[in-house]
């Protein structure tokens, strides 16, 4: 049978270095399920030349298209056909469309880790209808300073999020705009302030870019919309059935939240029983929601029950549970909208 063999890319984190060959491991399972049509029978972590692969077999050889959707794991840095004791490098074809400093230039505190913003991007959009290499349109309901809105932008998706910290607007704000200006790519970029009943509700960022001045005017474009507001307030600015995916990182219990209801709330499973059901009232027929949360503030099962009242088909999924600190031990549920 066909063996492969990945270098997992190096983790400047060295918290996520430690289980970035577990987490790749359970991705790999998860493209195999959803896009390589099950044909990956199984992977290790095999050590070569002193340097820890993941190995795995094939039912059959990969084909071009295969191996271009492995190009896009969330820690894959070289791909390779094991042949006896050699390896045989195989092409990457990344969906990438822009330069990776979108996603690293940004450095500040409490920012997720890059690889792990890819792998929840990664394993919802595998749980939608149109799969991973199609066009999407991703919205982060608590977006932050964007990094998963990078990350879709990345791909050639459209990006939509929301946020209550009036800050991380400002500062993502300033950092898309001066990111394209430098880059020279064409675009269209405005601030505005949205009303209800005369009253300000919130702020919208309004950005439209192409790769090119040609693709530019002949609308071949992405788009980019980041609104300051609480996030259950989501459907005053999103129309249902308007995205492919929801992908967050939701609170972990010590600084993010909602105002809703008065007060910030700290809990991420009384902010995400207020705020699933109008996500995915948001979500397309045939869309999926991936949702990352601190298992110390609410345990998987109580999270499977609200996925599951909304409406949504919780995925079988294998662990993506990790430690990040004391305070915080990470894990993913993914679930689908029928249709």
């Amino acid at each position: 049978m066909p063996r492969y063999a990945l270098l997992v890319l190096p983790a400047f984190n060295r918290v996520y270095a430690e289980s970035s060959v577990r987490l790749t491991r359970n991705e790999l399972a998860v493209f195999s399920a959803r896009g390589l049509g099950g044909q990956v029978l199984g992977s290790d972590e095999t050590t070569i030349g002193g340097v820890p692969y993941v190995t795995f077999e094939t039912a059959e050889p990969l084909s071009r298209a295969h191996l271009a959707l492995l190009s896009n794991l969330s820690s894959v840095y070289a791909l390779f056909g094991v042949e006896g004791e050699l390896l045989r490098p195989l092409p990457v074809h990344r969906l990438d469309r822009l330069s990776s400093d979108l996603i690293t230039i940004q450095k500040y505190a409490g920012k997720t880790n890059e690889h792990f913003t890819k792998l929840l991007l990664n394993v919802t959009a595998l749980a939608t209808r149109k799969g991973l290499g199609e066009r999407l349109a991703v919205f982060d309901p608590m977006c932050g300073r964007g990094t998963t809105l990078n990350q879709a932008l990345m791909y050639g998706y459209d990006a939509y999020g929301l946020d209550v910290d009036g800050k991380d607007f400002e500062a993502y704000t300033g950092f898309i705009k001066t990111w394209l200006r430098n880059k020279r790519l064409k675009h269209t970029a405005e601030t505005v302030p949205v009303r209800r009943e005369r009253a300000l509700a919130g702020r919208r960022l309004n950005v439209t870019f192409g790769l090119s001045k040609e693709a530019f005017r002949a609308g071949d474009v992405q788009r980019l919309t980041v609104v300051h507001a609480d996030t259950l307030k989501s459907r005053e600015f999103f129309k249902p059935r308007s995205f492919d995916v929801v992908a967050t990182d939701a609170p972990y219990g010590v600084q993010h939240g909602s105002k809703g209801g008065g007060g910030l709330s700290r809990s991420p499973m009384e902010l995400l029983d207020k705020a699933v059901p109008g996500w995915t009232e948001l979500l397309r027929p045939g869309g999926a929601m991936g949702i990352a949360w601190n298992t110390y503030g609410g345990k998987r099962a109580e999270l499977a029950r609200l996925l599951t009242g909304a409406g949504l088909d919780v995925m079988d999924y294998p662990d993506f549970e990790h430690w990040v600190d004391q305070a915080i031990m990470r894990d993913i549920i993914v679930a689908r909208k029928p249709g």
